[in-house]
């Protein structure tokens, strides 16, 4: 029945506004009937006050006794007769013109000497000497279990002249019974009617809490995302408007709520697929959404001291740097952080809501690091080849302007120049080739085909062509297969030797004579390849420069000296990537240098 808190509170409202109609009524009436019953207290107590002080003035006048201070025995012994308070139904006290006491009313117990205590300590301070002779009327309030007291002062005179004070004054309760009876009938009649009203505010209540109840479901519908229940808007009056303006509200939340999640996942798929990290915080920064590409984008970071979670997700301190300034200033800060091989360009941008108030940042972070590299090997390339060019033609230029000038008058010295001419002419052609033909193969603008060969011809050839060479150097040239006949690889065989032909000039370049030069190869069953390895006892290669040994000029003194372009460890390593094969490189500084590469074997049935 009471399940309703709006029913309650409508019956608890009728029943407040009942009792506190009844005690209202109660109150004034009760205020009304103290007023009625202190003014009717007054009076009687005046009266009570006349009737002494007329029959003590009577005694006053006696024409026997002509001094004042002669009537104040007389004015005692006329009091005899009220000395008990029953007679005047009140206490009294009386006064000479000094504020002495004469006499009083004679005192039976305790009661009786606390009020008239009360009531002469009252007279003495407020009244007695201090009232000009006049007629007062005092009150002293009650407290505890007291009731109130009222008091008259009356001057007793004779022939004009005051000769003594006359104060009478008794207790006189502000509720008589049949106030407190009105009281007790008005409280119950208000608890009749309460008890009679319920029903029909009930039965009212009811009526209007129904259509009410369905508003309140439409709502909670609503906040649990079901937009599709409506409120029963045909009711009159302000319930009707009120479920109306909630239907308006349910079908405009479900169109701006479809919109917004349409824009929302359309958004997410976005940021789910482009290559930036993106990473947003909320005020007290903590990461908010993270899109996926943020997972993978600093792998290559080394990972130390990752005590956070948010270092995880970004494991760069300056960055966080950036996100508590932005929350605190609203600007937007970019950088570019450099870490070991590898490099992020950041942009930390602030998230403002309706009032233009901070309430989050996001940050956007792209992996650079191949940007960087070819922008360095961009500035190394054009550096290089700068340098490669002005060796020949600065060995050129030594030679003609001789010659041009008519310097060189010998034939034999003229001679010797334009052979000196003709080979930085002819290694100048060789590194522009070069240079072009590894362009071409970065590019993949080179164009070459593999197919099966038979590897074991090629290295015969191989043996057969260079050991001549090698033995006019005065070296030692071994061509060995360490695991027997090799099978078909798949390559292009002439890339394939110009790959062989640039490890062997390398050899033979820094190996000294009495030095050996190996070719030896090797079937590896795991990995389904050949291994071709050229092997010297040359100098090596230092520590310092075997990471980049095949960059494009890269010449170390300490491995190479100045001999050769710088370009052919390059080459070689971009033909075998465009074959989908591999390189590397075994050294010990003053020992020897191992180049291997990998060739795949061709499987299934091949035909010639």
């Amino acid at each position: 029945m009471f399940r309703s808190v709006f029913l309650r509170k409508m019956i608890l409202l009728v029943l407040v506004a009942l009792f506190a109609s009844a005690l209202l009524s109660a109150t004034l009436f009760n205020y009304a009937a103290n007023e009625i019953t202190r003014i009717s207290s007054e009076d009687v107590m005046i009266d009570k006050a006349r009737s002494m002080a007329s029959f003590l003035s009577a005694y006053a006048d006696d024409e026997r006794v002509e001094s004042d201070a002669g009537k104040i025995p007389l004015l005692k012994n006329a009091t005899l007769g009220y000395a008990d308070h029953s007679v005047l139904n009140a206490y009294y006290l009386l006064y000479d013109a000094h504020g002495n006491t004469i006499s009083y009313t004679s005192v039976k117990d305790g009661n009786d000497q606390e009020i008239l205590l009360s009531i002469d300590q009252y007279a003495k301070t407020n009244m007695l000497t201090n009232s000009d002779n006049k007629n007062l009327i005092g009150q002293i309030p009650a407290s505890g279990n007291k009731m109130t007291t009222i008091l008259v002062q009356l001057p007793i005179t004779s022939q004009g002249n005051l000769i003594a004070y006359l104060v009478v004054g008794d207790q006189s309760t502000s509720h008589s019974s049949l106030i407190n009876g009105f009281s007790r009938v008005l409280l119950l009649s208000t608890l009749m009617v309460s008890l009679f009203m319920l029903i029909p505010v009930y039965f009212a209540s009811k009526r209007l809490i129904r259509p009410l109840n369905r508003v309140a479901e439409v709502a909670t519908a609503l906040g649990q995302g079901d937009f599709s229940v409506r409120a029963n808007d045909r009711t009159k009056g302000e319930i009707g408007d009120l479920a109306a303006s909630v239907n308006e509200l349910a079908e405009r939340l479900s169109k701006s709520i479809t919109s917004v999640t349409t824009e929302r996942n359309r958004l997410k798929e976005i940021f789910d697929i482009i290559s930036e990290g993106i990473v947003s915080v909320n005020q007290d920064l903590q990461p908010d959404y993270s899109n996926n590409a943020i997972a993978t984008l600093f792998e290559k970071v080394p990972r130390k001291n990752l005590f956070t979670e948010k270092l995880q997700l970004i494991p760069f301190e300056e960055v966080w740097e950036d996100f508590e300034k932005c929350l605190k200033t609203g600007e937007t800060f970019e950088r570019t952080i450099e870490a070991k091989d590898c490099a992020y360009s950041s942009m930390i941008v602030p998230i403002l809501d309706n009032e233009k108030t901070i309430i989050g940042a996001t940050g956007f972070f792209r992996d650079i690091s191949e940007q960087e590299r070819l922008e360095q090997t961009r500035r190394d390339y054009v550096a290089n080849v700068s340098h490669e060019l002005r060796t020949p033609l600065t060995a050129m230029r030594g030679l003609v302007e001789p010659l041009a000038d008519g310097m060189v008058k010998k034939e034999e010295d003229r001679q010797r120049y334009y052979g000196i001419i003709l080979h930085e002419t002819m290694r100048l052609s060789r590194l522009i080739d070069d240079m072009l033909e590894l362009s071409r193969l970065q590019a993949r603008t080179l164009a070459f085909k593999t197919f099966p060969f038979d590897l074991n011809k090629l290295l015969s050839e191989f043996e057969t062509k260079f050991a001549p060479v090698m033995e006019d150097a005065e070296l030692n040239f071994v061509v060995e297969n360490k695991t027997g006949p090799l099978p078909t690889v798949m390559g292009n065989p002439d890339r394939v030797e110009q790959i062989i032909v640039i490890l062997l000039d390398n050899a033979k370049k820094y190996t000294p004579a009495g030095g050996t030069i190996t070719i030896s190869t090797e079937y590896s069953d795991e990995t389904d390849q050949v291994l071709v390895s050229v092997s010297d006892t040359g100098q090596g290669i230092h520590e310092y420069d075997i990471d980049h040994i095949f960059d494009r000029f890269y010449k170390a003194d300490r491995a190479r000296g100045k001999k050769g372009t710088g370009l052919g460890l390059a080459i070689a390593k971009e033909l075998l990537s465009y074959m989908g094969e591999t390189i590397t490189v075994q050294s010990e500084y003053g020992e020897g240098t191992t180049f291997t590469f990998t060739l795949k074997r061709v499987t299934g049935t091949v035909w010639y």
